[in-house]
């Protein structure tokens, strides 16, 4: 299971600093000020393009001092919080140790904790990641945590769905919820199949809110979508 869990994160995954300077004022001491707009765009571009390229859990962690810049420069943004939290997610996904794992998504669920609280944040993507979240909890201790983290998910899913019915990254979760979920709970691969076919279909029209804005998933729908047809291709 956690080695069909981490072929989904890093499926999914398949993350250049830039500043400027102000000439201050004569009389004015000389300060540091964040970079202009283009320059933390650009920066935080190719930082999310890094991640999203990210082959390995070393590709991954190369990121987030570039995530914590930027978080620095533009304190009030909450997209360098939530990649930071996509990180650390990615990161305890592929990690073999459970404690170790736990201690990942901390802090992951720290960074998220953290974007809530900025202005302006996408909350539909937040609840989704908060799912994400909860899926790596359920995947280091399944049979202690399931009953509890299972609801967690659908309750944060429901939320995202309410506020962005037509996002991909809301079916992927359903998705993967019902894939690792036992069928004598109700889970299994037929039941999470068309919610992934979802998944596939609302990522060929979705078009996010701006650069910085999350794109990740398709990769992960399409990768799911393949293994289980060549299951059924096998039979």
């Amino acid at each position: 299971m956690k080695t069909t869990l981490l072929t989904l994160a890093l499926a999914a995954a398949s993350f250049s600093a830039a500043a400027q300077s102000k000439t201050p004022a004569p009389a004015a001491p000389v300060a540091s000020v964040a970079p202009a707009p283009n320059a933390y765009t650009a920066m935080m571009t190719a930082t999310i393009a890094e991640q999203n390229a990210a082959a390995t859990p070393a590709d991954v962690q190369a990121t987030l001092a570039k995530l914590e810049r930027a978080a620095a420069a533009v304190p009030t943004a909450w997209e360098p919080r939530y990649y930071q939290a996509r990180a650390y997610l990615k990161l305890g996904f592929a990690g073999k140790d459970g404690d170790q794992q736990d201690k990942l998504f901390d802090q992951a669920q720290a960074a998220l904790d953290q974007a809530k609280k900025l202005p302006g944040a996408d909350q539909a993507e937040l609840l989704i990641l908060q799912a994400y979240v909860y899926q790596g909890r359920i995947m280091v201790s399944p049979m202690s945590r399931g009953m509890v983290y299972t609801g967690r998910v659908s309750e944060a899913l429901g939320g995202a769905k309410a506020l962005a019915p037509t996002n991909p990254r809301v079916y992927l979760l359903l998705a993967n919820d019902l894939y690792f979920r036992p069928a004598i709970f109700g889970g299994g691969a037929d039941k999470a199949k068309p919610l992934y076919e979802k998944a596939k279909a609302l990522f060929a029209t979705f078009r996010s809110a701006n650069a910085l804005s999350p794109t990740w998933g398709e990769k992960n729908a399409d990768a799911m979508l393949a293994q289980m047809n060549a299951a059924t291709a096998r039979k």
